[in-house]
């Protein structure tokens, strides 16, 4: 376990953004991180790289979290129990418990960054959220380096956010994931989306989980740009919730606005459709811009610094907010 100095962080992030590292090391195991915390407070963490911009080089000492390893906890006749090291990549992970007839995250496969990762924003996909099927998160208090389990409970889960974004933020380091997934009468969503479209286009009347994970695949690359070949962090911002008589007002202006019911006085709203109407889709300016497919995603398109994305971001927010009186939230990490 040794200390490197002036790595270029170019590949450890998706969008592709070439800043330094003054301090780097990789840590594979809970111990070797309990070591280093001993001496080393001020520090950086890095896993898949998937939900960051980094507008600038880092001087803390970067962590990356290449800790691995996948277990069945438990099993009985309709359940299984697993726990996933946070260094997994997220969609191999998917890959795996679809090819183990586990079911419940087959709506999330394809989506970037690791396992680690995916309780801080909740991620989800295509009516499916990743705290559907978490049961704990445990995590390494830096200050303290003793292992804690959060149940899923107290992770305070939310659209696209958790406890871990927010009260405990930058006091622990989530080193594994368990999970309680199904092993026969899978609850199967299909009616998110395009995935009724794309099954019914192969003929597929009863999918398995494989023909939904396909599915969801087909349709994510369909729309949205390969990291190892565009950098991308997937979707930058957040679909909004506005009120019902905002929304009412927006739709006598924008008759075929499309939407979704969150309650009786929440309506949310598609920040990719906000974003084309106002004409960002498909921009590009010079080696960054708006990817031509899905509106929702900023890419590097070459040699982009993260300070020219992150400004790209906030002249969309800032037209979408005088034209539709809308406040876009960013969902990315912006490391200033």
């Amino acid at each position: 376990m040794k200390i490197q100095h002036n790595i270029s962080l170019k590949n450890y992030n998706t969008f592709g953004i070439d800043v330094t590292a003054k301090r780097f090391i990789s840590v594979d195991s809970v111990y070797q991180l309990q070591q280093l915390l001993k001496t080393e407070k001020d520090i950086f963490l890095i896993s898949g790289g998937s939900n960051m911009l980094l507008t600038k080089d880092i001087e803390k000492l970067v962590i990356h979290i290449d800790i691995n390893g996948i277990s069945i906890d438990n099993e009985d006749d309709n359940n299984a129990y697993i726990t996933v090291n946070a260094g997994e990549n997220w969609h191999e992970f998917v890959l795996w418990c679809v090819g183990q007839n586990y079911g419940g995250i087959e709506n999330l496969s394809l989506i970037p960054g690791n396992v680690g990762t995916c309780p801080i924003q909740n991620i989800g996909a295509y009516g499916v959220e990743v705290k559907d099927t978490i049961t704990k998160v445990e995590a390494l208090e830096i200050e303290t380096q003793k292992l804690v389990s959060f149940a899923n409970d107290e992770c305070n889960f939310g659209y696209r956010n958790s406890i871990f974004k927010n009260e405990v933020k930058g006091k622990y380091i989530i080193t594994s994931v368990s999970f309680k997934l199904t092993k026969n009468e899978h609850q199967l969503n299909t009616s998110y989306g395009a995935i009724e479209t794309e099954l019914a286009s192969k003929k597929i009347e009863k999918p398995s989980l494989k023909n939904i994970s396909d599915a969801v695949i087909a349709i994510r690359k369909s729309k949205l740009p390969d990291p190892k070949e565009i950098g991308n962090s997937g979707s930058f911002f957040k679909n909004p919730v506005i009120d019902k008589s905002a929304f009412l007002e927006l739709q006598k202006k924008y008759p075929k606005i499309p939407s979704y019911t969150i309650s009786e006085n929440e309506i949310k709203v598609p920040a990719g459709w906000l974003i084309e109407k106002a004409g960002f889709k498909g921009k590009r300016f010079g080696n960054f811009g708006v990817h031509e497919k899905q509106a929702l995603v900023l890419v590097n398109y070459g040699n982009a610094s993260g300070k020219e994305i992150y400004q790209l971001a906030k002249k969309i927010q800032q037209t979408i907010l005088e034209q539709f009186k809308i406040s876009l939230e960013i969902e990315v990490n912006i490391i200033k």
